[in-house]
């Protein structure tokens, strides 16, 4: 089975209301070129910055997530919303929302490890001040297969990709907004060794790079092979990014290698002090 997926690296604005008819466009074009799952980069709605979460959040169903929904029954397509701040009970997260064909929410992430750090000569960034920490795995079940979703540093723990992957994924979608930092540094590398380690298909979003915001994003949005290449990749500018996942691949790849099924579960045993 083969199915195409679009990644809408949109430019991101301090405007909600740019924001979403960015969106709202960039969905009907990846519609438009035939993609079957549409991929929005992470906080999509609202500018990169700590304090400004807690002013861009919605409860849910909020304005985006109703035109998320809107938008997936009409184009007859899934919708994986990158994630926005979404207000809950009076805490904030950093959330992905995901729809099928008929515009039915499926599934929702919130972001498990929030970035918190403190670069030398680079980025100092603190999520938690103004976000609060997800609980679960999320696997949703598609007509493609099931799938996993994380967000950004989320990527970065090898432990929650393969719990998605011991939860049936074949395919792991992250919306994600690295920096210039971390970005030219580690972010091919960390695709490349999620989707390998894994033998599953890996699809990272991210924003675009914008030079106005205060939060410059890698942009570099990318679809990896479960055999870690590096099958469609964006620059740093605003696109919709096209790439093919082949589940027949990834089953001849996972027979020819059989990695998942050599582990040796025996002798695992993680001890945490």
């Amino acid at each position: 089975m083969k199915l195409k997926i679009g990644i809408c690296q949109m430019n991101i604005t301090d405007s909600k209301e740019r924001n979403l008819l960015k969106a709202e466009e960039m969905i009907r074009i990846a519609a438009k070129g035939k993609s079957q799952i549409i991929v929005l980069p992470e906080m999509f709605n609202c500018p990169y910055e700590t304090e400004a979460f807690p002013k861009y959040a919605e409860e849910y169903p909020g304005k985006t997530a109703q035109l998320l929904s809107s938008l997936s029954q009409e184009l007859g397509v899934y919708i994986f919303g990158g994630s926005i701040p979404e207000l809950d009970n009076g805490e904030v997260y950093n959330t992905s929302f995901i729809f099928n064909k008929n515009g039915d929410l499926i599934g929702k992430h919130r972001k498990i490890h929030l970035f918190d750090i403190d670069i030398e000569e680079g980025i100092k960034f603190k999520e938690s001040d103004t976000l609060g920490r997800g609980n679960s795995i999320t696997v949703v079940d598609t007509e493609y297969g099931s799938i996993g979703v994380a967000i950004c540093y989320d990527m970065r723990f090898p432990e929650l990709m393969r719990l998605m992957v011991l939860k049936g994924a074949k395919v792991i979608i992250v919306p994600a907004a690295f920096n210039m930092t971390t970005g030219p540094a580690h972010w091919d590398l960390t695709l490349r060794a999620r989707a390998i380690d894994n033998q599953v298909y890996y699809v990272a979003a991210s924003p675009a790079r914008n030079l106005e915001a205060s939060y410059h994003a890698y942009g570099h949005s990318a679809l990896v092979n479960p055999w870690g290449e590096i099958i469609s990749q964006a620059d740093e500018t605003e696109m919709v990014l096209y790439g093919e996942v082949d589940l027949d691949y990834l089953e001849n790849i996972r027979n020819q290698l059989p990695l998942l099924a050599h582990r040796r579960t025996d002798l695992y045993e993680v001890i945490e002090k």
